[in-house]
């Protein structure tokens, strides 16, 4: 199994559109505090649909605590700062995904913490900023899940 990790989200509809993503998906959803808003709010709920209880999703006080909880594989952070094409990497189960608030994106003392070939990026035209993080997740989590057969799908 997959891991998103969405750290310290802000806009819910966004986190809403993931839930149902990774329930689509097999892919277990891990929240990272603080969130910019109520799991319970109306427009998660919304976006999400009735998703909620057939997706995998987990809360953290901090990336921290996800990390020693849950062990993963390897994390791969995903930055429009990064180096590495997403399509470029050879993924496994249990790796983790990691994506950045979106207003400001991953912290770059988080970035340097992995090694250069971890921080990938999706590529996109010159001087435009980033996609929604929803597509962005999705991006990554349909590559991942193809390279790995669409385990566990029809």
């Amino acid at each position: 199994m997959l891991h998103v990790v969405l750290y310290q989200p802000e806009i819910p509809p966004n986190t809403g559109n993931i839930i149902r993503l990774c329930a689509n998906a097999g892919v277990s959803l891990h929240l990272i505090h603080p969130l910019g808003f109520e799991i319970t709010e109306a427009r998660v709920k919304r976006a999400g649909l009735d998703y909620r209880e057939m997706a995998n999703v987990h809360e953290h006080a901090d990336l921290e605590s996800f990390t020693k909880d849950v062990a993963p594989a390897r994390v791969f952070a995903v930055s429009t700062r990064g180096r590495q094409r997403y399509a470029d990497v050879q993924y496994q189960n249990d790796d983790a995904l990691l994506f950045g608030p979106e207003t400001r994106g991953l912290p770059q003392d988080l970035l340097d913490s992995l090694p250069p070939e971890q921080v990938l990026r999706v590529p996109m035209r010159p001087n435009n900023r980033s996609l929604n993080l929803s597509n962005a997740v999705a991006v990554l989590v349909y590559e991942a899940w193809r390279q790995l057969g669409f385990d566990g799908g029809t």
